[in-house]
C-alpha cells in the first residue's frame, strides 16, 4: 500500500478497505502522462470532498466525489463518503443507494453498515434497520443492545428480552439495559416477568444490595407488601449498616406498629449522606404526619431535625416544620420556621404569604405591615399583598395610607370575586376612619353587592 493513500483512509476510518480496491492507483507517482494526469485529478477531487466534508459544504462534497466516480467507480471508499454527505444533506434515498453500492464492492464492511443503519433509523424503517444491525452484531456488543432497542420500537418485546438476557449474561447488568427491560415490562404490564427477573438476580448473587433494593420497590409497586417487608429485612441482615434500605422500612414498621423501630429508620435515612434532599423530604414529611398524631414522639422529631444540614437546602424540610407546628396551634413557632424556610427561597411568594397572614392572625400588624410592603416590592402585581397591607394599616390607624395601598391593588385582582368583597370593606373602613362616610358607604354597598352574589 502507497503511503499518502494508507494516510488518506487511516484519517478517514477506512483501514479495513482490502488494498486490492485502489492499490492500482499510485498516489505518490509523478504525473508524466495521461494514466498520471488522472491519478492526479482523482486524488485532487478526493482530497477538496474531505475538506468541503469537513466545512459542512456537504453539496460540494458530493459534486467532487461523483467527479471521482466518473473516474473510477471501483473504489468502496467513494461510495462511502457520497452516502455520508447525502446522509447530512437529509437526502436518504440517494444515501442508501451510495452505501448498497459500496456493499456490492464489500458486503460487511462495518463502516459502511453503519453508516446505513443510521439511515435507516433516522427514517424510522425500523426492518430494514434490523437487517442491517443483524449484521453489525458480530463487530461489537453495543450493536446488539441497538438491536433490543429496535425490537422494542417495533413492539417485539419478547426477542428484546431474549436480547437483554443475553447480553446480561455475557457483560453483566447495566443500568441502560435495566431502563429498557422496564420499558418493555411497563409497555406489557408483564410485572410478574419483571419480579422474576428480579428474584433470579438475588439467587445469583445475593449480596447484591441494588437488586434486593429494586426488588423491595417492584414488590411494593405491585402492592405486595409483605415480599417487599421480608426482602427489606433480609437486606438489613446481609448488611445491617445499609442505610437506604430505611427508605422502605420505616413504612413497613409504621404499618405494623413498631413505632420505635420506625422512628429509628427516619432516623437513619434523614442523617444519611447517602440518601438524597428529595426522599430526605419525603421522609420528614412522614415523620411530621406520625408525630401529629402520636405527639410522645415530638422530642425525636426536635432531636432530629436540630441535626439536619444538607437536606435544609431547598427550605422544602423547614416548610414541613412550619406546618407541623402550625396544625398544633404554635403559631409563632410556625412563623420561625417559615422564616427559615424563606431565607432558603427569597422569592417564594407561597412563603412570604404565609407568614404575613399568621402575623396578622396573631394581631402583630407592625411586622404584617412591614413584610406586605416588601413583599409588594417583589411581587407587585400580586393583590392579596395589596390587601394585607391595607388590613394591617387599619389596625395601625394609618387610614389614608391603606386606601393608597388598597385602590392599587383593586387593579390587580382578575376574577376574585371574595377578595374583591374583602377590599372594599377594608376600603370602607379606612373612609370610616378618614370621616369620609359617603365613600365609606358606596364601598360597604359594593362589598354586600358582591357578598350576596356569590
Amino acid at each position: 500500500m502507497k503511503k499518502t493513500l494508507y494516510i488518506l483512509y487511516f484519517l478517514f476510518g477506512m483501514l479495513c478497505i482490502p488494498q486490492t480496491n485502489y492499490a492500482q492507483i499510485d498516489f505518490n507517482k509523478t504525473p508524466n502522462d495521461d494514466l498520471g494526469n488522472f491519478e492526479d485529478e482523482f486524488q485532487n477531487n478526493f482530497y477538496e470532498a474531505m475538506k468541503q466534508h469537513g466545512i459542512e459544504n456537504y453539496d460540494r462534497a458530493v459534486d467532487n466525489l461523483k467527479r471521482c466516480l466518473e473516474l473510477d467507480d471501483s473504489h468502496v471508499v467513494i461510495y462511502y463518503q457520497l452516502g455520508k454527505n447525502y446522509n447530512k444533506l437529509k437526502n436518504f434515498g440517494e444515501a442508501e443507494d451510495a452505501l448498497k453500492d459500496a456493499l456490492r464492492i464489500e458486503p460487511d464492511n462495518e463502516w459502511v453498515l453503519d453508516e446505513l443503519y443510521h439511515v435507516y433509523i433516522q427514517q424510522k424503517e425500523y426492518n430494514k434497520a434490523i437487517k442491517t444491525v443483524r449484521q453489525l452484531v458480530k463487530y461489537h456488543p453495543d450493536y446488539k443492545e441497538d438491536l433490543a432497542n429496535i425490537y422494542v420500537q417495533t413492539g417485539n418485546f419478547k426477542d428484546a428480552l431474549k436480547i437483554l438476557d443475553e447480553l446480561d449474561e455475557e457483560y453483566g447488568i447495566t443500568d441502560d439495559r435495566d431502563l429498557l427491560r422496564n420499558r418493555i415490562y411497563n409497555a406489557t404490564g408483564r410485572k410478574k416477568d419483571q419480579i422474576e427477573n428480579l428474584e433470579e438476580r438475588v439467587d445469583k448473587n445475593p449480596e447484591s444490595e441494588e437488586t434486593y433494593l429494586r426488588l423491595i420497590y417492584r414488590y411494593s409497586e405491585n402492592n405486595d407488601k409483605k415480599k417487599a417487608f421480608e426482602t427489606a429485612k433480609k437486606l438489613l441482615e446481609i448488611n445491617p449498616k445499609n442505610q437506604l434500605v430505611h427508605l422502605a422500612l420505616y413504612k413497613f414498621y409504621l404499618d405494623e406498629g413498631s413505632h420505635d423501630k420506625a422512628i429509628n429508620s427516619m432516623k437513619i435515612a434523614l442523617q444519611s449522606s447517602k440518601i438524597n434532599p428529595e426522599s430526605k423530604i419525603k421522609v420528614l414529611a412522614d415523620f411530621v404526619k406520625f408525630v401529629s398524631k402520636n405527639q410522645q414522639y415530638e422530642q425525636d422529631l426536635v432531636d432530629v431535625t436540630s441535626m439536619l444540614t444538607k437536606i435544609e437546602s431547598s427550605g422544602k424540610t423547614l416548610v414541613e416544620l412550619a406546618q407541623y407546628y402550625l396544625l398544633k396551634g404554635e403559631k409563632q413557632k410556625a412563623i420561625s420556621f417559615y422564616e427559615q424556610a424563606l431565607q432558603k427561597e427569597e422569592e417564594n411568594f407561597g412563603i412570604l404569604r404565609n407568614i404575613i397572614l399568621l402575623h396578622i392572625d396573631l394581631k402583630q400588624f407592625k411586622e404584617a405591615e412591614a413584610r406586605s410592603q416588601e413583599g409588594i416590592e417583589i411581587f407587585p402585581s400580586q393583590p392579596v399583598l395589596y390587601l394585607t397591607h391595607g388590613v394591617s394599616l387599619n389596625y395601625l390607624n394609618r387610614p389614608k395610607e391603606a386606601i393608597e395601598s388598597l385602590e392599587m391593588g383593586l387593579d390587580y385582582i382578575i376574577d376574585d370575586k371574595p377578595m374583591e368583597a374583602d377590599f372594599y370593606n377594608q376600603l370602607a373602613k379606612a373612609y370610616t376612619a378618614t370621616n369620609n362616610l359617603n365613600k365609606a358607604k358606596t364601598f360597604s354597598d359594593k362589598a354586600k353587592k358582591l357578598q350576596l352574589s356569590n
